[in-house]
């Protein structure tokens, strides 16, 4: 049986949006079968802000693949789109985040589901709760929508363009 799984892709060097696009595009060969993109999302860097901005979205899908690897395949994804990560939190041409995979809770060095930071990040839940405003996971004290709202994070998020 195929887990659900949210993802999260963002980009802030060269074509933002055409990143975002082409991995996007890349997800079902690496196993992903996608339902539903949110909006892309404009969002101001959070911990290293003297970078572009990013284009960020929010990915609702299925996959066959073990967390660790559809880890290594979206990992496959960034590199063969030449990202690299030159210092955490850095500037990258993309980035490609398991938030959830199911109602799974994992923490191995490799590792984190869901994503430790996701409920302090705001351009992570805005997309989110745009495509799943009534997600809940066993471990949130609410739903996508009822987290964004009470979100403490002050970054600016702005609904960029449409999804593909």
């Amino acid at each position: 049986m195929p887990a659900h799984v949210y993802l999260s892709l963002g980009s802030n060097l060269g074509d933002r949006a055409g990143n975002l696009r082409s991995a996007l595009l890349q997800l079902p060969a690496a196993g992903v079968s996608v339902d539903k993109v949110s909006s892309f999302w404009e969002t101001e860097p959070v911990d290293v802000r003297d970078q572009p901005w990013f284009l960020n979205c929010a990915v609702e899908g299925r996959t066959g693949l073990e967390p660790v690897d559809l880890l290594r395949a979206l990992r496959d994804i960034e590199l063969r789109m030449g990202s690299r990560k030159e210092f955490a939190k850095g500037p990258r041409l993309l980035d490609i985040d398991i938030l959830l995979y199911g109602d799974l809770v994992l923490a191995t060095p490799e590792l984190q589901i869901p994503h430790p930071r996701m409920l302090q990040r705001r351009f992570v839940l805005a997309p989110l709760a745009e495509i799943a405003p009534l997600l809940r996971h066993p471990g949130w004290p609410g739903t996508a929508s009822e987290l964004l709202l009470a979100i403490l994070d002050p970054s600016e998020v702005r609904k960029s363009q449409p999804g593909p």
